[in-house]
């Protein structure tokens, strides 16, 4: 699930989102509960994707997800239906990592400033922010969740809310000739994950989703091979460091240790 941009022909690599209307969904997933995942955001503008509440009036994204102008709905399970526990807000601002590179995908993070506050309840609440900006291991299963492209051969985005556990793998893996082959490089800063063999992926539409690592938000959908779910290609997602985490508590106001 997740959003991609084509970046080249020779490169077949793309951030997770289209041009158009095309976006990322998870492949291989399952469609959860309705409003079991009250986190979740849906970014509307330009394109769609998704994103996490972190406080009542900010929400956690990719930077590459273009909303100029756009709204945030909370409390969403459908795209399209009308829901009694949908919020929708509009942006007041999009505030992007500073070192954030579109050619290499890096520091691919983003704030997203409401103007107004959610009403927190039962199908709206905030997620927290990690305590630290820790690694995760190699082998550790996650779970990533959209409204993105659900079939490989075909692009079909889902209109509920589909969530699919992934594998993370070792970087040097992710850089080898028969994955990403350093183009771009998975570097510290990102999370490689997947299925070994495949057919388990977030896609286009899923940009900027969470990632979540034994329950710890941990990761931001970020991009992929053209076609999502191939064994060589799995998803990269930007990884919450303590670099991070210093930026979004200075940006949004708190403190790293505390929240608040």
């Amino acid at each position: 699930m997740g959003v991609f941009f084509t970046l080249s022909t020779s490169a077949a690599i793309i951030l997770l989102i289209l041009p158009g209307d095309l976006c990322v969904d998870i492949i291989g997933g399952h469609e959860v509960a309705p409003h079991s995942r009250p986190f979740m955001a849906l970014l509307e503008g330009k394109k769609f994707c998704g994103g996490a509440l972190i406080k009542p009036d900010w929400v956690l994204t990719a930077a590459h997800c273009p909303l100029e102008g756009g709204t945030v709905t909370l409390g969403a399970h459908s795209r399209r239906k009308r829901e009694k526990e949908k919020q929708v807000i509009k942006i007041a601002k999009e505030i992007r990592y500073p070192d954030y590179s579109d050619e290499e995908h890096d520091h691919d993070i983003m704030l997203l400033k409401l103007k107004k506050r959610a009403k927190i309840n039962g199908a709206v609440k905030v997620i927290p922010l990690p305590t630290s900006g820790d690694d995760v291991k190699p082998g550790t299963t996650c779970r990533v969740a959209g409204w993105g492209q659900t079939l490989i051969n075909r692009i079909k985005f889902s209109d509920t809310l589909k969530e699919v556990n992934v594998t993370v793998i070792n970087r040097k893996i992710c850089n080898d000739k028969e994955h990403y082959n350093n183009r771009p490089p998975i570097t510290n800063n990102m999370i490689c994950a997947g299925s070994e063999r495949g057919g388990k992926d977030s896609c286009r539409g899923d940009s900027g989703g969470p990632l979540i690592c034994n329950n710890v938000l941990k990761g931001i959908t970020s991009f992929g091979k053209k076609k999502c779910g191939v064994s060589n290609g799995p998803g990269v997602y930007t990884l919450i460091t303590k670099q991070y985490l210093q930026w979004i508590w200075k940006t949004i106001g708190g403190d790293l240790q505390t929240g608040f």
